[in-house]
């Protein structure tokens, strides 16, 4: 069981399932309730869950039917009062983070975990661009007349309850629930007890701002007063529940897929590649390597195993350029031959191809073709993001039609796999799946979809 399945106390923070409806508490104060108001049993927390799933399935009726229009003005209040709010805010994450350093956790999710001025800043903006994105919700995905003249179409309608149990990551909180609510769903929220302070700040003041434009507040919610019981329940809420998307760690998604009887979209933790060519150019490569490994290096498309083209001349160089900014690299006994001495490495062992590091360490191998790339990162890959720098545009359509990956990139930075920087104006998080939805998750993939048949008095013969 993960962290994020943990038994956690009740936050000091508004647990805000606990605001009766038509009431608000202010960002400012965000009191705890009384804990003799706590279900304690396992049974009485699965009825507690089971009463919130139903709230979330009547406000999930009301957002249905929510015009664009509506649901982009809830969208904007929400980032308006993020920013007029941030103080509280980053007080709570301020306690999150002290507790998870006291804990001891490490700096790869310390990182995630952190909220900043600039980083709230970036939540309200990414708000403000979702509102300017199209609604899926009602468009036309196929349709025809029949020879019988019925009129058929495929649209495009909101998912229901999503859930979503994540870890450690408030600004998911935000960018989860924002896209449910553009695609006109309800979202229940399980965000583990590393940010429960966070957590508890951030949904207040969600369901204050949807509030205040006449939007359900019972469009979002969260279980996390709950603990590991919550979440459990919320896993086994099928008929409730519509969905269930796990984000974090492999142990954190492999216990959701094994233990939900919920629909689950799977998605993946980021054991992500690079090959680098023969053909590759030096200054390329140097500059996306270091932007892969070290612009952000805790988050699931950082790059964490380097595969170089033994013709390739531009390997001492990425070296020279990654040690400088301080990553350790896990090399092969090839690598490390052709390397200056002066050029620090650690010796890499099988684990480390498996590795998704989430820090400043990198596995480094040598390979002899495009076919010795591919036969390794079949091996290893989780199935997320795989990129290829390279001048032969032979060699660039082989790797794009061998690699099986949720994304493949070819002459740019991994850190693209990201529903913000692809034009989805945020992402539910990342799917390795094949079913319904693959990679970046954004507003579609949050709809399902209906047939409408409109016909005249027609019959089956």
């Amino acid at each position: 069981m993960t962290e994020a399945l943990t038994s956690a106390a009740v936050p000091a923070d508004l647990p805000v399932n606990t605001v009766p409806a038509g009431k608000s508490v202010p960002a400012e104060g965000f009191a705890a309730p009384d804990p003799a108001g706590t279900p304690a049993t396992a049974t009485e927390i699965e009825a507690a869950v089971h009463a919130i799933a139903d709230r979330s399935r009547h406000a999930a009726r009301k957002m249905a039917h929510a015009n664009r229009a509506w649901k982009d003005r809830g969208l904007r209040a929400i980032g308006k009062a993020l920013v007029e709010h941030k103080h509280q805010i980053l007080a709570a994450n301020a306690k999150d983070v002290e507790s998870g350093r006291a804990a001891g956790t490490s700096a790869a999710l310390l990182d995630r975990l952190t909220l900043t001025d600039t980083r709230i800043t970036a939540l309200a903006a990414a708000l403000e661009n979702l509102a300017t994105l199209p609604d899926p919700v009602g468009n036309v995905v196929r349709g025809q007349t029949l020879p019988n003249g019925l009129r058929l179409r495929q649209i495009n309608v909101p998912m229901g309850v999503v859930a979503a149990i994540y870890e450690a990551r408030p600004n998911v909180t935000v960018d989860i629930a924002g896209l449910a609510l553009k695609s006109g769903n309800a979202v229940i929220l399980r965000g583990g007890s590393a940010a429960a302070a966070t957590n508890a700040a951030l949904i207040t003041i969600l369901r204050d701002a949807l509030e205040s434009v006449g939007l359900p507040a019972d469009a979002v919610q969260t279980v996390d007063q709950y603990g590991r019981d919550g979440a459990n329940a919320l896993m086994r809420a099928r008929g409730r529940v519509d969905v269930l998307i796990p984000r974090g760690g492999r142990d954190l998604i492999q216990t959701v897929v094994t233990n939900s009887s919920v629909p689950v979209i799977e998605t993946g933790e980021g054991n992500v590649h690079i090959f680098v060519d023969a053909s590759a150019s030096e200054d390329m490569a140097v500059d996306i390597l270091l932007n892969a490994k070290t612009q952000r290096p805790s988050v699931c498309n950082t790059v964490e195993t380097l595969l170089v083209h033994s013709k390739s001349t531009v390997l001492p160089a990425i070296a020279a350029a990654l040690r400088a900014a301080g990553v350790t690299l896990h090399v092969d006994q090839r690598v490390r031959a052709a390397l200056p001495a002066s050029i620090q490495s650690v010796p890499a062992t099988d684990e480390d191809w498996a590795t998704e590091y989430m820090n400043l360490d990198l596995a480094v191998a040598m390979v002899d073709s495009l076919d010795e790339a591919v036969r390794h990162i079949r091996k290893w890959s989780t199935g997320h993001t795989e990129a290829i720098l390279t001048n032969d545009l032979a060699n660039a359509e082989r790797f794009i039609a061998e690699i099986d990956s949720a994304a493949v990139i070819v002459n740019a930075s991994t850190r693209f796999t990201d529903g913000g920087e692809l034009g989805l104006g945020a992402e539910v998080g990342i799917s390795t799946q094949k079913l319904h939805a693959r990679g970046p998750m954004g507003l579609t993939e949050l709809t399902t979809t209906k047939w409408i048949v409109q016909g005249e008095g027609q019959i089956r013969g």
